[in-house]
């Protein structure tokens, strides 16, 4: 029997935040892509696969990068570095996990969104995973299964993926830049000694890195009013997605300014809220 220590370990194996913002944006395209919640039963199911591939993508990744980890300032005391759970378990718990998730899925929502949870599972974890020793455009590739949760969200309310899901999916991937380059920044020492190629350590001097955060912010703006555009939502997400947007992206040229950790976590705290914000314009604009 797990003693509870054991129990939290595992729990913490899942990458319980990640878990967290895949549920939502699976929710948020499930929501979007049936113009309603069409059946909670479905949309139980669909949040139970997902979690378990979810759960076990993060538990793989704890498995793969436990020797990094063990060298990280922000991750040494992970339960697989801290010895609280052996490797081998590890990766038990992960494949089980995943496969469970995907035959759930394919068993109780359909075969499109089994297929987009496994593709999910496979680009994050044998994919994304060993390219962040290797090239630091580590976070474009990571972006691509992070931004996949909200078609298969759609694809289990709709059975199919149209123009207007492919926007949900590119809002999530330029979002994700801004965010996971701020986050490199503040760690860009941590990630050195766990020998990742991270931009901020292969480009020391930010100049690199800063460019592609206001990049992506900028072009984050654009294709965020897109759902108003297709028809798919109203004004009032119009109006706060170009705010939400355009205060991003001036927090962006801040820090590329300043360079200063100060502005890198301004921007890290922006680009965290900047999801539930959406959020909420979507259910505000849907519901008034």
């Amino acid at each position: 029997m797990k003693s509870p220590r054991q129990i939290s370990a595992y729990i913490e194996l899942t990458k319980p935040r990640i878990l967290t913002l895949v549920l939502v944006t699976t929710a948020l395209g499930f929501y979007l892509g049936g113009g309603r919640i069409s059946s909670y039963i479905l949309l139980t199911h669909l949040l139970l696969g997902v979690a378990l591939v979810c759960g076990g993508s993060g538990a793989l990744n704890h498995f793969l990068e436990r020797d990094a980890d063990s060298h990280m300032e922000r991750t040494k005391n992970r339960p697989i570095p801290k010895g609280i759970i052996a490797p081998a378990n590890a990766l038990s718990f992960g494949i089980i996990l995943i496969l469970s998730g995907v035959l759930f899925l394919w068993w109780q929502v359909n075969l499109l969104t089994a297929f987009l949870s496994l593709l999910t599972a496979f680009l994050y974890v044998l994919v994304y995973t060993p390219m962040k020793k290797l090239t630091w455009l580590n976070t474009s590739i990571g972006a691509i299964p992070g931004a996949i949760p909200p078609l298969g969200g759609w694809a289990a309310a709709t059975g199919q993926l149209s123009m207007e899901a492919w926007v949900l999916f590119l809002i999530l991937f330029l979002w994700q830049h801004p965010h996971f380059y701020s986050i490199a920044w503040l760690c860009r020492e941590d990630y050195k000694r766990g020998g990742f190629k991270m931009l901020p350590v292969v480009h020391p001097d930010g100049k690199s890195t800063f460019s592609q955060i206001i990049f992506f912010s900028f072009l984050l703006v654009p294709i965020s009013l897109l759902p108003t555009i297709l028809g798919l939502l109203g004004k009032i997400y119009f109006c706060g997605a170009l705010l939400s947007g355009l205060t991003l992206l001036y927090i962006a040229r801040s820090l590329a300014s300043s360079k200063s950790t100060t502005d890198a976590r301004k921007l890290l705290r922006a680009s965290v809220l900047y999801l539930p914000t959406l959020l909420f314009l979507i259910i505000f604009d849907l519901t008034f």
